[in-house]
């Protein structure tokens, strides 16, 4: 794994002496997910550059990262939350019903003010669709009838 000089400058602004291989493979998992991952789902995908990371090492990390301003927390009502990278536009999230993931929806339905309590401006929104991806439902086998 090559430590990239633009993740090395990134620690040290604040405060981290090196980029190490944990914090590297924690940094790729969550810009490569291109979805929101919990931090159980970024352990398994570091693991597969540091098989010996544990979650206490991803967690201190990404409080580091959400402190720097480099990732951001994606919270969803009653859920633990889950992390993406920061500064990406506006955008909203689809989580599964069946694996739990969740993915990024692109589109907005714009302006919602027309939505808001007569007297009360909208400020921001955030919107999360609940479903079946498209792989599970199309990936459904039929069931085969026992013969008698």
């Amino acid at each position: 794994m090559i430590m990239d000089p633009q993740y090395q400058q990134a620690w040290q602004n604040f405060g981290v002496e090196r980029a190490t291989r944990q914090n590297t493979a924690i940094r790729e998992a969550l810009a490569a997910a291109g979805r929101p991952l919990s931090p159980a789902e970024v352990l398994d995908e570091a693991r597969r550059h540091v098989a010996a990371l544990g979650l206490a090492t991803v967690y201190r990390n990404l409080k580091a990262l959400v402190d720097a301003g480099e990732i951001q927390v994606v919270t969803l009502p009653g859920e633990a939350p889950r992390y993406e990278p920061a500064r990406r536009e506006h955008h909203h999230h689809f989580r599964c019903d069946v694996c739990q993931r969740v993915f990024d929806v692109h589109q907005c339905p714009g302006d919602l003010a027309g939505l808001a309590p007569p007297g009360f401006s909208v400020s921001r929104h955030e919107i999360t669709l609940y479903g079946r991806t498209a792989i599970r439902t199309s990936r459904r086998r039929p069931r085969r009838s026992r013969p008698g």
